[in-house]
């Protein structure tokens, strides 16, 4: 009897614990329930909707590009994008033939994108509106148009170097829609449409829609008047000299805007990929490409020649191992070491002063003021001057300077080096550290870039560029636009002279590598006015035909220039 009422009493307690314990595994059943269902019930509603949505992207309108008058140079056009969704595909023949029909696609590629198990494919893409509503009207299951943007270009070729270009996802590959990317490119929004478990969409459920955001507006410095005009002067210059290509760059000396960058070939920007020669292979195609894209005012580099005499001349003078009144006799050459370097004038310029040497753009002088200055301390002006530096103008891909190490520089070297000859500069770099000499010494930033202003709220961002002051007195700056003047007035710059205006310049003609091979580079710096720039400007020509001197070919370029646009930019108060 008592041990059958001990084994009652241990069923009870295990009754009891297996009670209690029940109980407790329902309350943590309950409480994980009530979790799940109260508290999670909004992350737990999202992730079953997502489940059953499927995402399309809208894209967002890219900003617009402005000149500095508010001339569009870079827009937008409605497109469409056209997809298919497999599992939503009634009638799978008429799909084909429509997309076959409307896009001009083949049969056989449409086929694949039709029968291909995804949850949207993508058939193609910038579609012109008026095909994408005509698609629409067919009203067949599972086709999906989209509005889209493609970027388009008023002006075809107009600064297609500068302003670069979009791809098929509508970002920048080159130029400022690369370098502005951020700003440009916007918010894409997106389509949000319910589907059952089949992937088929609940038409009665409808679509939500997430707005795109369309990017910030750019407004460059670039004047539309001053680009269309310099590239007309350079495609002119290319065909009557039958060169290989031309170079100007128009620009404000003192806050470094630049009003026109002209690289002739250029290109059609609305046809970035069609290159001019169709019969090229297919296997070179990217690297002609590249070539016809490249901005060789900033991606490449080349020998100044005598333009370079600008540098020499401030650092001499800023250095004291020379002045205005220094005498010279020039016999038509020089030796250095072993080294006979000829003058131009091979029978020489006699007698001269540094400014009339100047003028006459006289090798000897000028190897003689820069074996006067010493390799090292010559070197120090180039690391003064930013020659060493990029100037961080605002487009990508700028080339840097090449130049000898100092530990290399000989007396020959250095001998060639003060007439601008065996080193190399980019067109930038070369227009920006002149512009420092004549504008009182200040290295400005060149740029393109002016502000940004957000589509929606009317924000400005105002670009801001770093600049230094003082890398050249004040003193020796108005010598050189003195001496600078006079090669205008009197000198080799001649041919740049503008009835009305006063001028100041330098002219080149340096011959390219291999020497001997009878090709050069005439080229030309202009400034205006001589007392006080306020517009400076380059043109470079490579490898005319017949009289190649920077004088006679690339002066009368910028002369013209001048001749046009200073009348133009006066009625604008530019002066």
């Amino acid at each position: 009897m008592e041990h059958f009422i001990r084994n009652q009493i241990s069923n009870r307690k295990k009754a009891f614990v297996f009670f209690v314990a029940s109980l407790l595994l329902f309350a943590i059943l309950m409480g994980r329930l009530f979790y799940l269902c109260v508290i999670c019930s909004g992350y737990y509603t999202k992730e079953a909707q997502e489940l059953h949505e499927r995402e399309r992207a809208i894209k967002a309108a890219r900003g617009i590009i402005y000149d500095c008058n508010g001339v569009v140079l870079a827009t937008n056009q409605a497109v469409c994008t056209i997809s298919v969704i497999h599992s939503q595909v009634e009638d799978k023949e008429a799909v084909i033939a429509c997309l076959t029909k409307e896009l001009s696609l083949s049969e056989e590629y449409v086929t694949r994108r039709v029968e291909k198990y995804t949850s949207i494919e993508k058939v193609k893409s910038n579609v012109p509106k008026e095909i994408g509503d005509r698609i629409r009207k067919y009203n067949l299951k599972g086709i999906k148009v989209d509005e889209d943007y493609k970027r388009y270009y008023p002006y075809d070729e107009l600064a297609s170097k500068v302003i670069g270009f979009t791809g098929g996802d509508n970002q920048g590959i080159i130029g400022l829609e690369v370098e502005y990317e951020s700003y440009l490119k916007g918010t894409d929004g997106t389509i949000l449409a319910m589907t059952d478990a089949r992937g088929v969409e609940l038409r009665l459920e409808g679509e939500r829609r997430i707005e795109p955001i369309a990017g910030d507006d750019l407004y460059i410095s670039i004047d539309r008047n001053i680009q269309q005009y310099a590239t007309q002067l350079a495609l002119q210059a290319m065909e009557t000299k039958e060169a290989d290509g031309v170079s100007i760059i128009v620009m404000n000396p003192v806050n470094g805007e630049i009003l026109a960058m002209v690289d002739v070939p250029e290109f059609n920007l609305n046809e970035p990929f069609t290159l001019t020669d169709s019969q090229i292979s297919s296997e070179i195609i990217q690297d002609e490409l590249n070539k016809m894209w490249r901005n060789g005012c900033i991606n490449d580099t080349y020998e100044p020649g005598s333009t370079f005499k600008i540098i020499t001349a401030a650092a001499a003078l800023e250095e004291g191992v020379v002045t205005v009144n220094d005498s010279f006799y020039c016999p038509g050459y020089v030796v250095v070491e072993d080294r006979r370097i000829r003058c131009h004038k091979t029978t020489g310029h006699g007698s001269e002063d540094f400014v009339t040497a100047t003028m006459n753009s006289c090798n000897p002088v000028f190897i003689t003021v820069g074996l006067r200055l010493g390799a090292k301390v010559f070197y120090n002006y180039f690391e003064k001057f930013g020659l060493f530096e990029k100037t961080g103008i605002d487009l990508p891909g700028e080339a840097g300077t090449i130049m000898h190490k100092l530990e290399n520089i000989g007396m020959v070297e250095l001998a060639t080096v003060a007439f601008g000859q065996s080193f190399q500069v980019t067109p930038i770099q070369l227009l920006s550290t002149a512009a420092m000499i004549v504008n009182g010494g200040t290295r400005i930033t060149p740029h393109l870039g002016v502000k940004a202003v957000d589509s929606i709220t009317g924000e400005v961002t105002t670009f801001q560029y770093q600049t230094t002051e003082n890398v050249l007195s004040r003193e020796t700056s108005e010598t050189m636009q003195y001496i600078l003047e006079k090669v205008v007035s009197e000198g080799t710059g001649k041919n740049g002279a503008v009835e009305g205006y006063s001028i100041g310049g330098k002219t080149a003609t340096s011959q390219t590598l291999p020497r001997g091979s009878g090709r050069y580079i005439a080229s030309y710096i202009g400034f205006t006015p001589a007392d006080n720039p306020e517009l400076i400007a380059i043109a470079i020509v490579e490898n005319p035909k017949g009289v190649y001197y920077g004088g006679q070919v690339a002066a009368p370029i910028i002369r013209q220039l001048f001749e046009n646009i200073l009348p133009y930019l006066d009625r604008k108060d530019y002066n």
